[in-house]
């Protein structure tokens, strides 16, 4: 369950990054995420203010419109939820948010498609990162997107543009709301803990 809650958290904050362009269109396209040596595919599928992503780990529900991040565990019908912080928000441009520098470094052919390659500089939490760009020519969103340092990328394949149904980005019905356990204190450690 860690390992699967590490993944979807490192997918999420990529498809904040990949998203940036793509908000102001509706569209579905295969996904491939490249992390930590290891290959997942799954299938994405992008309304205004809304992200979807299924992958073999799971669904997830991105709500900026609600301020909200369901994580569907569909084999046991259950949810859970986090909040989205909408600083966080995908913008409706290829511009990455707090992005301090941007250079064209040539064209380049993405899955058929003729893309321009930008390396892209942000900051995050104070510090400097660095990432590639793949801009689709005409559709002006990014067709892939990968950490400077190799650690990770993804690319989007087969994209439709078309409007996403509604009921793709709500919770299903019977789904039940999973709260992560919390560990039971005694007495003497909260009393410990006060300096009792």
């Amino acid at each position: 369950m860690r390992n699967k809650l590490m993944f979807t958290g490192v997918i999420v904050m990529v498809v904040c990054l990949l998203s940036t362009a793509v908000m102001a269109a509706d569209f579905s396209a295969d996904m491939i995420n490249t992390a930590r040596g290891k290959v997942f595919k799954g299938k994405i599928f992008i309304g205004k203010d809304k992200t979807r992503m299924e992958t073999a780990e799971g669904i997830t529900i991105t709500r900026m419109d609600k301020k909200v991040v369901w994580i569907l565990m569909p084999r046991d019908k259950m949810y859970m939820e986090q909040a989205f912080d909408p600083k966080k928000a995908p913008a409706t441009s290829e511009k990455v948010d707090n992005e301090v520098e941007r250079k064209l470094l040539g064209k380049e052919t993405i899955d058929g498609k003729p893309a321009e390659k930008y390396k892209v500089v942000y900051t995050q939490n104070g510090k400097k990162e660095t990432i590639y760009q793949w801009i689709a020519a005409g559709l002006q969103m990014p067709l892939k997107i990968a950490a400077a340092d190799n650690s990770w990328a993804m690319e989007y394949k087969n994209i439709q543009t078309a409007k996403q149904p509604d009921s793709l980005f709500e919770i299903p019905a019977g789904y039940q709301k999973f709260v992560m356990p919390t560990p039971k204190a005694s007495m003497k450690d909260i009393l410990k803990g006060l300096g009792q």
